[in-house]
């Protein structure tokens, strides 16, 4: 959500924001997925695109900020369904390049963040 956008535009307040985006995970980890490979059924739907693709932009912009959050033991089934949604070959074949993203969201932190 919008606490991981507010992660990449400022430094201020960082710390509220990772508690905020960790409590999105636990609640998700807890309630979302349980031991599903797919939220429903054996077909990826609209809920499984929403979450994998907040989750492909977590971890870019985790190693942009620096941080780690998204951890596998802290939510090994989250992380266990987003190994398995990648994998799936509609998602596989239309992932967006992560290291050209990850360097082009880089620069434009920089730029966020560098003083007037």
């Amino acid at each position: 959500g919008v606490a991981v956008w507010k992660m990449f535009h400022s430094n201020q307040d960082e710390e509220s924001r990772m508690k905020e985006i960790l409590e999105m995970l636990q609640t998700i980890e807890e309630h979302g997925i349980g031991e599903k490979k797919i939220f429903h059924g054996d077909k990826i739907g609209s809920l499984d695109i929403a979450f994998g693709s907040m989750l492909y932009w977590l971890q870019i912009l985790e190693d942009i900020v620096g941080v780690k959050l998204f951890d596998s033991h802290k939510f090994p089934g989250l992380h266990a369904w987003f190994e398995n949604f990648k994998k799936a070959p509609v998602i596989e074949e239309n992932l967006p390049d992560r290291d050209g993203i990850s360097l082009f969201f880089k620069r434009r932190r920089e730029n966020l963040l560098a003083p007037a």
